[in-house]
């Protein structure tokens, strides 16, 4: 592992593919600048917004255009991908990574390809741009064009969302398990994360695949060489993804409105219960205050046996409530 001081600015890796398609070359930290067109062929430069002298590095390199230089040191939280004079460039989303595992939170992958280069900038470590750079280096003679290497980051980030997808259905199982038991339980809180991860990778994708249809359908002299063909690819692997996604979307909101449901129905046998307790108590209650107001000649009051009278009174009365509520279908 090379632990020395990187000479460019924010790199984070950099690697030279040769013109004939052999073995891709990564450069050391040490490596200077100019390295990167070294032999023809074109390179992958990935650098770390993180770096406060990345935009002065995209200055000097040549073939950028200034909307490709805003579009690859931008802080949006949006995707775009725009097609201009045989350059491609814009901002994908991905997943983000830490040190010690992955996780489902979204990052943002900027981006500019042209046929001699493909630059990708991130200010946090991503998923998928890491696994594309370990097939780098298990398999670099695959890449003979900077859209080569589009198409991988693209399949690998798909491949992200198949094993996000994947975790949030085993999550929804569990939850399914709880809430079709008979013991009632409220899963709301454990299934708000599962729906709101769902609906924000549902929202991006389908912006994704809205803005490479578009790009795909832009002038031949104007897209890179081999783009129409790799966006078509693409189209069709993130459209099955799309459509994984909504049903796990689908089935998360249908298993809210279950909990929902169940909560509700508890909530309304505990109010009938409630109903059913005012309706035996309402006659004793009666009895009891008649018996108690300060009232001269009041029934009873003089001699003894009064108590009986009133207990009887309160029996009665039960009695006759319950007799009321059966003739009328409430019990």
């Amino acid at each position: 592992m090379d632990t020395l001081p990187a000479n460019i600015p924010g790199l984070v890796w950099a690697y030279r593919f040769p013109q004939d398609g052999g073995k891709a070359t990564r450069l050391a930290n040490s490596a200077p600048q100019a390295e990167l067109t070294n032999g023809g062929g074109f390179y992958w430069l990935h650098l770390s917004l993180a770096d406060a002298r990345v935009p002065g590095l995209l200055d000097s390199i040549e073939g950028l255009n200034d909307d490709a230089k805003a579009a690859l040191i931008t802080r949006d939280t949006h995707a775009a991908i725009t097609v201009d004079e045989q350059m491609l460039y814009g901002t994908l989303v991905d997943c983000q990574r830490e040190f010690d595992h992955e996780t489902a939170d979204l990052g943002w992958l900027h981006f500019a390809i042209s046929d001699r280069f493909i630059i990708t900038t991130r200010l946090q470590p991503l998923r998928s741009v890491e696994r594309a750079r370990a097939l780098v280096e298990k398999n670099p003679a695959k890449f003979e064009r900077p859209v080569d290497l589009f198409e991988t980051l693209m399949i690998e980030f798909q491949r992200t969302l198949i094993s996000i997808v994947m975790e949030m259905t085993d999550e929804l199982n569990v939850i399914e398990d709880f809430v079709y038991d008979t013991t009632p339980r409220d899963e709301r809180r454990r299934l708000a994360p599962v729906r709101r991860t769902v609906v924000k990778l549902h929202r991006h994708l389908r912006t994704v695949l809205a803005l490479m249809r578009r790009a795909a359908a832009s002038h031949d002299d104007e897209m890179p060489f081999g783009f129409e063909d790799v966006a078509g690819r693409l189209t069709g692997r993130l459209e099955t993804v799309d459509h994984d996604i909504y049903a796990l979307q689908d089935r998360a909101r249908l298993l809210h409105e279950e909990i929902d449901s169940k909560l509700s129905s508890e909530t309304n046998r505990h109010l009938y219960i409630l109903s059913i307790m005012t309706a035996f108590l309402l006659p004793p209650t009666l009895v009891t205050g008649f018996f108690g107001m300060n009232t001269a000649n009041l029934p009873f009051a003089e001699g003894s046996g009064g108590t009986e009278y009133a207990v009887a009174l309160i029996i009665a009365s039960i009695l006759l409530a319950w007799w009321l509520l059966k003739r009328v279908r409430i019990l």
